[in-house]
């Protein structure tokens, strides 16, 4: 049974990339009424038809919002070509899989959200897959990603001519998919493999006039803009802790005055492969320094040359001794900065360093900051980790704290090492000693 598709132009590209032989991971979408599940729901189909035995996962975070959603476009398209349930495939609701009778092909539905029971994705270890498709993919971590890249290319593959192929859908959203997919695609730096291809509302010669009207009237600026003008840089969190302009405004406030010297660090740890060095003179960062994969002799070693430099004695060196960075701290007998200790002054922090956190994005909104970087790419880096810094929801004491690092590197898809050691320089205006020269 072959599918006569009569795609938009946006889908027919796509369609293009999902039959070729460079593309692995495929993200399509960008703005609400694009058609992006549709497309999905319609390769799966298209390939469980046309090839025997080949296994494909249909996924989004919910399963329930999947079986609501997705699933219902899948069976609405079955309607549409007049493929029949119980002729044409079969549907186990209790298993969560839709078997095609003619080619023996499956389509497996699965949750990927993460359990605090598996929050390393264990569950998708088990499975064997010739390719896979996730809808809604701004709403999983980065990590169900990784591990699912490692799960395709493995089911009848190779027998029926099949490049293993990730298709993903979503609308715009400033995490992950941002920095590995939008990003990289209008910078012209995509990742071998990687493909984007926006799709807007107004590509989609199908849908109702009175669908796009509804985004019109989107009271919301910010959903209009992002769901009916596929904006990706348009952000209005109210959690922020600063704003974008504070920001950028940091890297060119000249008129920051010198003070007393500092060397604040953001030591590698458990498997991390970057430690990052800030040297301060009062709240200008003066020189970063980044080291990849060094041991904490090496570490100390570093830390003690840029205070010969800068001539910063031991007293006003700190470092994060979580993990291996105590090592470094024993070496250099310096100050060490324990994450989850608590709040200074007796001020209503969840820990130390939420404390940090706050004060430093007050002082930044206040361009009391001035951030002396010539590196473009740490630049970026810390911009996008700035960005990061935001409210989380107060505890029952009603003390502040800020979102967790693990979901800041499940945005990012790494670690905030610049913006932790930006953060830090505060620790030292919480712990201020009478300089007696």
């Amino acid at each position: 049974m072959v599918l006569e598709i009569t795609p938009t132009e946006k889908q027919y590209e796509a369609w293009q990339l999902l039959g070729d032989n460079t593309t692995s991971f495929l993200l399509f979408g960008g703005g609400a009424g694009g058609g992006k599940s549709f497309l999905g729901c319609q390769w799966l189909i298209a390939q469980c038809l046309g090839y025997k035995n080949v296994r494909y996962l249909m996924a989004r975070k919910e399963l329930k919002q999947l079986k609501a959603t997705t699933l219902n476009t899948f069976f609405k398209i079955c309607s549409e070509y007049n493929i029949k349930r119980d002729i044409h495939y079969n549907y186990n609701a209790q298993s969560g899989v839709i078997s095609f009778l003619q080619t023996g092909s499956e389509i497996v539905l699965m949750d990927l959200v993460k359990k605090p029971s598996d929050p390393m994705f264990q569950d998708l270890g088990s499975l064997e897959l010739t390719g896979a498709f996730i809808d809604e993919a701004g709403e999983i971590d980065s990590l169900a990603f990784d591990i699912l890249k490692s799960r395709i290319g493995r089911q009848n593959n190779q027998a029926n001519g099949i490049m293993p192929k990730i298709l993903m859908t979503c609308n715009p959203i400033k995490n992950w998919l941002y920095y590995s997919f939008f990003k990289p695609n209008r910078e012209g730096t995509l990742i071998e493999g990687y493909k984007f291809l926006q799709a807007l509302v107004t590509d989609n010669n199908k849908v109702d006039e009175d669908y796009i009207n509804q985004l019109r009237s989107i009271t919301d600026k910010v959903t209009r803009q992002r769901l009916l003008l596929g904006d990706w840089e348009y952000s209005d969190d109210s959690s922020q802790l600063i704003t974008y302009d504070s920001i950028i405004d940091s890297f060119n406030n000249h008129f920051v005055k010198n003070g007393t010297r500092y060397i604040v660090a953001d030591i590698a740890r458990f498997g991390k492969d970057k430690t990052v060095i800030g040297v301060w003179s009062g709240f200008i960062l003066e020189k970063v320094v980044v080291l990849r994969k060094s041991s904490i002799t090496d570490t100390a070693e570093k830390i003690r040359e840029l205070q010969g430099v800068w001539f910063i004695p031991t007293s006003q060196v700190l470092v994060d001794e979580d993990g291996v960075g105590g090592g470094v701290k024993d070496i250099l007998k310096c100050k060490g900065f324990v994450n989850n200790s608590t709040a200074a002054k007796g001020e209503q922090y969840i820990n130390l360093k939420s404390q940090c956190y706050y004060r430093m994005a007050e002082r930044m909104n206040k361009a009391e900051y001035w951030l002396k970087c010539t590196d473009t790419q740490i630049k970026e880096h810390i911009i996008e980790e700035l960005e990061q810094v935001k409210q989380k929801s107060v505890d029952s004491d009603g003390k502040k704290a800020i979102i967790s690092k693990d979901l800041v590197k499940d945005i990012l898809g790494r670690s905030p090492d610049y913006s932790d050691m930006i953060a830090y320089r505060e620790y030292f205006e919480l712990f201020a000693t009478k300089k007696i020269f």
